[in-house]
């Protein structure tokens, strides 16, 4: 009987071992950084719902109006209308200067309507604020791509992809830049 007690302790005692660290894993977080080292995990499968908090906790600037207004803009791009979209994103900068999505988003609506540089120049702030912020590194790794850096342009897609290792577009960038650089060394 105590060598059955023994084993049954083992057998549970692992068995807790085990699950413990998959129920950390799987609790909810509005931490982003615990968010951020979910995601880089290569083996994480839950890893859209993981991106989705993300940009929704980084799309909370403390403020009701300066959230209104980036909803705001995000519908005016949705519906195509690029130039409301960036006066509303605007709006979001000049309220709240130090919320990293306003100057993202207003980077979005500034790509979308060619104006590549002002993009730039907007997506450099966002990073500023938001080093990890892995949508805006993206769209920074499309410009340099566009403006005929690829060896930057993979510099960065390659930091997206340590944050965040699952996404196809970004793995076929890398994969894309990785040939482009290639090429120009030889």
């Amino acid at each position: 009987m105590t060598v059955r007690r023994s084993i049954l302790n083992l057998v549970v005692a692992a068995a807790l071992a085990w699950s413990a660290p998959v129920v950390a894993q799987d609790a909810p977080s509005d931490d982003p950084q615990v968010l951020l080292d979910r995601l880089a995990d290569p083996t994480q499968e839950r890893w859209q719902r993981i991106e989705r908090q993300i940009t929704r906790i980084w799309s909370r600037s403390g403020s009701a109006s300066v959230d209104y207004l980036l909803q705001r803009g995000r519908e005016a791009m949705r519906e195509g209308q690029t130039e409301a979209a960036i006066e509303h994103f605007s709006a979001v900068i000049d309220h709240a200067p130090d919320f990293a999505e306003g100057w993202h988003a207003r980077a979005t609506a500034w790509f979308m309507a060619g104006k590549l540089g002002l993009a730039l120049a907007d997506l450099e702030y966002a990073l500023a604020l938001n080093p990890q912020h892995f949508l805006a590194m993206m769209g920074l790794g499309r410009i340099l791509e566009d403006f005929g850096h690829p060896e930057q342009a993979l510099e960065v897609m390659r930091r997206v992809q340590a944050i965040h290792p699952h996404r196809d577009d970004v793995k076929a960038a890398v994969e894309r830049l990785d040939k482009a650089v290639q090429g120009v060394r030889l």
